[in-house]
């Protein structure tokens, strides 16, 4: 039998005058999955995330959460969120936000236990007002989670925080997805959105350009990157004879190092280490996030009339 999606978007469409916002955008999410929504500003993930939650009306298209209106699900407390533009009363402090909160659901969880997941028990205390961006990011997040929600949606949430909270929010966030909740979260961070999503969905020019998991997104970008320090005299021959090598797609040269994109690695490698033995700090690597990020959302916005996504083989 199957299951009721956490998450059903279908077709959706949101229109700003002439501006197409979100442009049929169709997306299932399977309870327990923690999905990255990325793209580049004006890609439409804070819009697909305001539909999603029954904030903004679509102008075509539905949008269900748990088999139904998403109003419904909010209400019951099944869904939680930090949203960008989400205000907290200066004057309260962070206990008594989240006390606030708690007292308008059904099966809150207790303000200490929301307090603890979101790493905010030692600012408890502390007024809003007197928070820093990254303190006010946790004070966000403990709000959303102490409906104690099956869905929860983060819009940037690690903006404006250092390395250190970062690592710390993502810790806290992985006994929430440990729970089985599912989870949906928007980010610049292509690092977070690889290390922690089982799955990303991006966007370009308010269409899904990409669904797939981290490694399927990061394939998009055939080959691989051989880098290496040299200590010879570098030239025009130089350039010529190591992009003449078997697989070399691209090479690059700056100071004393250079990097071939290679399409072969194996055979590139071999055949770099046969005509030069005086190079060193060899390292050949996959392509990264931000080389699949940039590869799909520049082909999604060459090809925008394009209606599927370039993983997964149909549309989503």
């Amino acid at each position: 039998m199957n299951q009721t999606p956490a998450i059903q978007l279908t077709d959706l469409r949101k229109s700003f005058g002439s501006l197409q916002a979100v442009n049929g955008v169709s997306i299932r999410i399977e309870p327990g999955e923690v999905v990255a929504l990325l793209g580049p500003n004006g890609a439409g993930k804070s819009t697909t995330i305001d539909l999603a939650l029954g904030l903004a009306h679509p102008t075509a298209g539905t949008a269900e959460l748990f088999g139904g209106d998403p109003r419904q699900a909010i209400e019951e407390g099944r869904v939680g969120a930090m949203l960008q533009g989400g205000a907290l009363l200066p004057t309260l402090t962070v206990a008594q936000s989240v006390a606030l909160v708690a007292a308008a659901h059904r099966h809150p969880l207790s303000v200490a236990e929301a307090l603890e997941r979101a790493r905010c028990t030692e600012i408890a205390k502390q007024k809003v007002s007197r928070l820093s961006g990254g303190q006010l990011q946790r004070a966000r997040f403990a709000v959303a989670v102490v409906s104690n929600p099956d869905l929860l949606f983060l819009d940037e949430p690690t903006a404006a925080m250092d390395v250190e909270a970062r690592r710390t929010f993502w810790q806290s966030m992985r006994e929430f997805t440990d729970e089985g909740r599912t989870v949906v979260f928007a980010t610049h961070y292509l690092d977070e959105a690889d290390a922690y999503a089982d799955r990303i969905v991006m966007l370009s020019g308010g269409r899904v350009v990409a669904d797939g998991t981290p490694n399927e997104v990061k394939a998009v970008v055939s080959g691989r990157r051989i880098r290496a320090g040299f200590d010879f005299a570098w030239s025009a021959a130089t350039s010529e004879a190591l992009r003449a090598l078997p697989g070399v797609r691209t090479l690059e040269h700056r100071a004393e190092q250079f990097t071939i994109v290679s399409d072969d690695s194996d055979a590139t490698l071999r055949a770099l280490l046969a005509a030069h033995d005086d190079i060193h700090d060899i390292e050949v690597t996959a392509h990264t996030m931000d080389d699949a990020f940039l590869a799909l959302t520049e082909r999604g916005a060459t090809l925008g009339a394009a209606r599927t996504p370039v993983l997964n083989g149909a549309a989503k």
